[in-house]
């Protein structure tokens, strides 16, 4: 009974080794989404500056192709001026002459604005260009040793796994369902130490005739309280 009560620690040590490998796991994946969704927002930030500055480059080609065709028409205007016949007719043409004048110069106006903008606006993107690509190498880094990380628990999975499978053989049937009846209804923990007559499961005080026969006999004995299996740790009671 003695070796396959230490089997049962075997077992229980690779089965804990194995929780904890497994709540790591589960935790990479989301800070894993939660990189990913702060670079795409940021990555999207510079998209939407990008579109912005386009938006102004293409309004700023609409406003001169604007002003081109102002000036020909105050450029024609200025040549009909010279062919008219009557006053009435004279002061007609300067007053279109006259509107076409104050359009133009709003949209000159209109023009030196967005020429003011257009130069904050690549400042500020060249700038901000700059900083994600540095993010951008961080994230990168960070996102690597998740992935990594995940590979490198797959590994120890896979080993933890491979050992467990090497003990269970060894193991008594009988006992085997006793310790995975236990691990169920105990949160994966079905054999802990008694340490100074004290369960470390439960952290009961264990009955002195109990805590003396766990000493003495290799047979298979449970916590009163929390039915766990226990054994003596002779280390920790110093032994």
């Amino acid at each position: 009974m003695k070796e396959q009560i230490a089997l049962l620690i075997d077992l229980q040590k690779i089965d804990q080794d194995i929780k904890i490998l497994n709540n790591k796991k589960q935790t990479l994946p989301e800070k894993a989404g939660q990189l990913d969704l702060d670079f795409q927002t940021r990555k999207d930030q510079i998209e939407e500056e990008r579109n912005g500055l386009e938006g102004l480059n293409k309004l700023h080609k609409e406003k001169e192709s604007e002003l081109k065709q102002g000036q020909e028409k105050l450029r024609k205007a200025r040549e009909r001026l010279q062919e008219v016949k009557t006053n009435k007719e004279y002061q007609a043409m300067l007053s279109e002459i006259e509107t076409l004048e104050k359009g133009n110069g709003r949209i000159e106006e209109e023009i030196l604005v967005l020429y003011d903008r257009i130069d904050e606006r690549k400042v500020a993107l060249k700038s901000h260009e700059k900083d994600f690509e540095q993010y951008r190498g961080v994230y990168e880094t960070e996102r690597k040793k998740i992935d990594e990380e995940l590979a490198s628990i797959d590994g120890e999975l896979g080993g933890q796994k491979k050992k467990y499978d090497a003990l269970v053989p060894g193991l008594k049937p009988n006992l085997r369902r006793r310790y995975e009846m236990i691990k169920g209804r105990r949160n994966g923990i079905a054999v802990v130490s008694a340490r100074n007559a004290v369960c470390s499961g439960c952290n009961m005080n264990l009955p002195p005739q109990l805590y003396n026969e766990l000493q003495r006999s290799e047979d298979l004995i449970c916590c009163p309280n929390c039915n766990r299996i226990i054994y003596w740790d002779e280390i920790a009671n110093g032994g």
